[in-house]
């Protein structure tokens, strides 16, 4: 995959002003954070007050709930990151008036599941509205995010690692590849600095696809726990997953996801790695970061 280009450069004499949707929980928190750090002057945009509890304080806030105001608060803006929906993406892309600023959108390796999905059938939109307008900027899709607050990936498995037994479709033989949220972040300051436009979507995942089942053992030892795991057929997987939702206490879990465990979700980060300088840390180290230093669980 070739590089397209870099969009052009504001002047030097001033920092660069990089508005952030999705701003004030999760991985858009982190991110927000991640390029006040790199010495941006970041305004975060936000949809409602209530969506705003982890944005950077050092951030600008911004109130916006529909794409029209969102796109007003993008105005002037030399870069714009968006951590929102694939929908709510397509839907600032359709507002934002010319000259467009630089764009850095976050879709999801969910793409590229064999399964009907409603996620993916909105990345694969964005990716349409992105090349409409031009391309002026890049697409980075994030494959399992963990480690920043609010993301409940490896919460729900530690969950039910407290009862040292997890049951898994194949026995978890599946690949997984999941990114810590900080690896995101430098990804997304990377983009903005480098002033990057690709017209194809970068991946962005850890330095390795590990098996699901090695997954689940990692998050429960990181969490203190073991968990041994149970081969079960798909159907009683199905079965399962209704039970534990049904129960108080137990994290939900959708067939969809289900469904998705006998998916392999093994990527190539080399574009991450030549366009963005990409060194995603190993799972152990960023579940070491979740777990011991006050992250998602």
């Amino acid at each position: 995959m070739a590089v397209l280009g870099y969009h052009k450069m504001p002047p030097a004499d001033r920092r660069l002003r990089v508005a952030v949707l999705a701003a004030g929980r999760k991985t858009g928190a982190v991110v927000a954070r991640a390029l006040c750090a790199a010495g941006f002057a970041v305004r975060a945009i936000v949809r409602d007050a209530a969506r705003a509890t982890d944005a950077p304080a050092e951030a600008e806030l911004v109130v916006a709930p529909d794409a029209a105001s969102q796109a007003e608060a993008c105005a002037g803006m030399d870069s714009v990151v968006s951590c929102a929906p694939g929908e709510a993406s397509v839907a600032l892309l359709s507002a934002l008036a010319p000259p467009l600023p630089h764009l850095v959108l976050l879709g999801s390796t969910r793409r590229w599941t064999a399964w009907p999905d409603h996620r993916a059938a909105t990345v694969i939109a964005l990716e349409h509205a992105f090349a409409a307008i031009g391309s002026p900027g890049v697409l980075l899709y994030p494959s399992m995010i963990y480690g920043a607050g609010g993301e409940n990936n490896v919460r729900r498995i530690a969950a039910l690692a407290r009862f040292g037994l997890v049951p898994l479709p194949k026995g978890g033989r599946s690949l997984i590849q999941p990114v810590h949220a900080e690896d995101v972040a430098r990804a997304v300051v990377a983009a903005v600095q480098r002033r990057v436009c690709h017209a194809n979507p970068i991946v962005l995942a850890g330095p390795e696809p590990v098996s699901y089942a090695h997954f689940v053992r990692a998050v429960a030892a990181a969490a203190g726990r073991r968990a041994a795991i149970v081969p079960v057929p798909l159907a009683a997987a199905f079965a399962l997953g209704a039970i534990i939702s049904a129960l108080p206490g137990l994290p939900r879990v959708r067939r969809a996801e289900i469904r998705r465990l006998v998916e392999d979700k093994a990527f190539d980060i080399s574009p991450a790695r030549t366009l963005l300088g990409f060194d995603p840390m190993p799972l152990e180290e960023g579940l070491a970061r979740t777990f011991g230093h006050g992250g998602t669980v």
